[in-house]
């Protein structure tokens, strides 16, 4: 991608052919796995696993417990909707994957309720992105 105009470009397609998702989610997932491979000691690939866990931690951090709600907006209902995001991105040229990348990956990583609701840390002060 040239630009970030570029890159909504090819999002506003994505919808288009799936619009199961808002284009806000593919921006969310964006962000997420730029937050992710930055608390790596080296930038490399990540699973899809690392990647669910640093779309939770990021959705705590910029959402807090309104992070289901968010995601429910944006069509996003469990984890397999992200990989269904990523291999979206990936068949349009924005995301690279390995030959091990499945998208059954990202089948059953967490519960939302129990991720973002039940289990939010709510006396537990979050880490900040810097």
């Amino acid at each position: 991608m040239e630009n970030r105009s570029d890159f909504h470009e090819e999002v506003e397609k994505l919808t288009e052919r799936d619009p199961r998702y808002r284009a806000e989610a593919y921006s969310f997932l964006m962000f997420a796995l730029g937050y992710t491979v930055s608390r790596l000691p080296e930038p490399r690939h990540v699973s899809g696993q690392e990647l669910l866990e640093g779309i939770r931690r990021y959705a705590l951090q910029e959402f807090g417990p309104m992070a289901k709600t968010v995601f429910e907006h944006w069509g996003l209902r469990e984890t397999l909707d992200f990989g269904h995001i990523v291999f979206n991105l990936v068949d349009a040229g924005l995301l690279g994957r390995t030959e091990s990348d499945r998208l059954e990956d990202f089948a059953q990583g967490y519960d939302f309720e129990a991720a973002f609701v039940r289990d939010y840390p709510w006396s537990a002060p979050l880490e900040r992105a810097e």
